[in-house]
C-alpha cells in the first residue's frame, strides 16, 4: 500500500537511516509528503525527578543537539525544514499528537527486540500501536544476528 502523507518518528541513533529508507519506499509518488520527528524526553521523566538539581541547561543542550541531528538528516534526505519536526514530552502522546495534526495516513517508527524487564515495561512503539488514529509500520531496526 503506498501513502501519501507519512509521518517518521525517528530516535536519530543508527536505526534512523533504516527508517528514512523505509518511509520513502511507502510513498505512492512524487507528490507524497514525509514529515520527520523526533521526541527529546524531558530528563525529570528519563532519569527520575528526584535528581536535586537545575539539569535545565543539560536539557537546553539535548534540544539543541537534537535539532542540528534533524537538520543533518531532513538535508540529507530532501526533505524541507518545514516537515522536520522537534518535540518535548512523552513519545508515545507526541508522536500521536503529531500524527493528528498532520493528518497522517501512517506512522513509521522502529521496534526493537526486548528482553527482560522491557518486555513487561513495554515499548514506545507498543504505546503508540495502541493509540494511534492512522496505521503503523514497525520497522525492525536490531542488527541481524549473525549466528550460524
Amino acid at each position: 500500500m503506498a501513502y501519501h502523507n507519512i509521518l517518521v518518528a525517528v530516535d536519530l541513533g543508527a536505526t534512523t537511516e533504516r527508517l528514512l529508507t523505509a518511509a520513502k519506499g511507502l510513498m505512492a509518488d512524487s507528490n507524497s509528503e514525509v514529515h520527520v520527528l523526533h521526541v527529546v524526553e524531558p530528563i525529570n521523566i528519563s532519569y527520575g525527578a528526584d535528581i536535586p538539581m537545575d539539569l535545565s541547561t543539560i536539557q537546553d543542550e539535548i534540544y539543541e543537539q537534537a535539532s542540528e541531528q534533524l537538520t543533518q538528516y531532513g538535508e540529507s534526505y530532501g526533505i524541507p525544514e518545514s516537515h522536520r519536526h522537534l518535540a518535548m514530552g512523552h513519545p508515545e502522546a507526541e508522536i500521536g499528537n503529531a500524527a493528528k495534526q498532520l493528518n497522517a495516513e501512517v506512522i513509521a517508527l522502529g521496534r526493537h527486540e526486548r528482553y527482560g524487564l522491557a518486555l513487561l515495561l513495554g515499548s514506545t512503539t507498543d504505546g503508540v500501536l495502541h493509540h494511534a488514529g492512522c496505521d503503523v509500520l514497525a520497522v525492525h531496526v536490531d542488527p541481524p544476528n549473525e549466528e550460524s
